[in-house]
């Protein structure tokens, strides 16, 4: 507890500038600045301490009151059954996810040193979820918001194929391989009606990325993701991973080609912007790839920039150029966020981009009219605690079909 304390100490020394705060000796008024000089220690100890019980207090507050404080933050409140309604047949979209309340906020000090910020109220329901909606704002969980399928995933990327076929990739490839040898995995997982599911097992996509002694180098696949090729009938697997001890430092996002499921090509990096970069997903339009991903960056040196962020290209293994945001130096969304799906808004013409807000346990929505330009949408309800989702498009026939099964509470 005491060297956590003394990290926490020293980060809040190497973001606070007592010279910033104009803390001169005569403005202070003691008699005698010897006896300033003598308790400026104190005084900076006493500071540190204010201003951590400040932070931890704001931590703790209630999502209303985080909400009111921050309009681009969506309250998460539940809908009512009867308030869902598919009209005329209309198509629904699906948003897939997993829930969970980090218990800690990684930071970096001025030294380098990684700090763990405490947060209230962990928890982790790492299985799969679902939720409804027909305008892409308002979304109404099934099964109570509890998992409609018990089997362990993280990050679940679902959509169907050209085949019909429901494909899921997610973080973390389970059990029945060789890590030693074949590094991490994801898991890969089908159905066709998203009722029934087929585990087909999981996917060694880094095992050929080896060291000189002929050993694995990464040490993590996160949030993969699958897109179709039309020009060359093949699917795209796209994940970012890392050499370092943590998945976040250093990481990349790398991808594999393959057109059976079976026999997947190398992997090459698919994108190496000049910061660390986690969870991309990717969106054709008009001939153009938009590649949507998470900046991976924070800490005294570089700031909070933990947020999403756009590169496009004309060729889907790219070069891809980094789309400069309106939001703290380049970025589209607030931070803190990550996960981001997008898909074409049903309401209006334009584009929804949906993530969530990872420290405080909130799902978010940005709306578009060319994938450029985005600004937050206010009115939004989404289920609590929904965590990295993928939103996908159902015929109201297969979204009455799981309502059927699962309920709307």
């Amino acid at each position: 507890m005491k060297k956590r304390a003394n990290l926490y100490l020293d980060y809040l020394y190497a973001c606070i500038d007592l010279n910033q705060l104009n803390l001169t000796m005569s403005q202070i008024h003691f008699r005698d600045s010897r006896i300033a000089q003598k308790h400026l220690l104190t005084m900076k100890f006493l500071l540190a301490v204010t201003l951590i019980t400040f932070f931890l207090a704001g931590l703790a507050q209630p999502n209303d009151l985080i909400a009111a404080k921050n309009p681009s933050m969506q309250v998460d409140s539940k809908l009512t059954a009867d308030e869902f309604k598919i009209e005329n047949d209309q198509d629904v979209l699906i948003l897939t996810y997993f829930r969970q309340r980090y218990p800690t906020r990684i930071e970096i000090d001025a030294d380098g040193n990684t700090v763990e910020v405490p947060l209230p109220d962990p928890m982790l329901i790492a299985n799969l979820h679902v939720a409804l909606s027909t305008d892409g704002r308002h979304w109404f969980p099934l099964n109570d918001n509890k998992p409609i399928w018990d089997h362990w995933m993280r990050d679940p990327y679902v959509r169907r194929g050209p085949d019909g076929l429901w494909r899921i990739l997610s973080t973390g490839g389970g059990k029945g391989y060789d890590r030693e040898k074949f590094g991490p995995a994801c898991l890969y997982i089908t159905s066709k009606d998203l009722i029934n599911w087929n585990v087909e097992g999981p996917l060694t996509l880094m095992k050929n990325v080896l060291d000189e002694s002929g050993n694995p180098l990464a040490q993590n696949i996160w949030a993969p993701e699958w897109f179709y090729d039309g020009e060359t009938g093949e699917y795209v697997l796209i994940w970012s991973s890392s050499f370092k001890d943590a998945g976040w430092k250093e990481s990349r996002l790398w991808y594999s080609r393959t057109s059976n499921w079976e026999s997947f090509t190398p992997a090459k990096v698919l994108f190496e912007p000049p910061y660390s970069v986690i969870d991309g997903t990717l969106l054709k339009h008009d001939e153009t790839y938009y590649l949507f991903h998470k900046e991976e960056e924070f800490g005294a040196i570089t700031g909070e920039r933990r947020a999403i962020r756009l590169a496009t290209s004309k060729q889907l293994e790219g070069p891809y150029e980094i789309v400069d945001g309106h939001l703290n130096d380049g970025q589209i969304v607030p931070v803190i966020t990550e996960g981001p799906t997008v898909i074409e808004d049903p309401v209006q013409p334009g584009w929804l981009l949906f993530y969530d807000y990872c420290m405080t346990n909130r799902f978010g929505a940005s709306w578009s009219p060319d994938l450029i330009q985005w600004d937050v949408v206010e009115d939004a309800n989404f289920p609590s605690d929904a965590r990295h989702g993928c939103v996908s498009v159902l015929t109201a026939k297969e979204a009455e079909a799981l309502i059927q099964k699962y309920q709307i509470y």
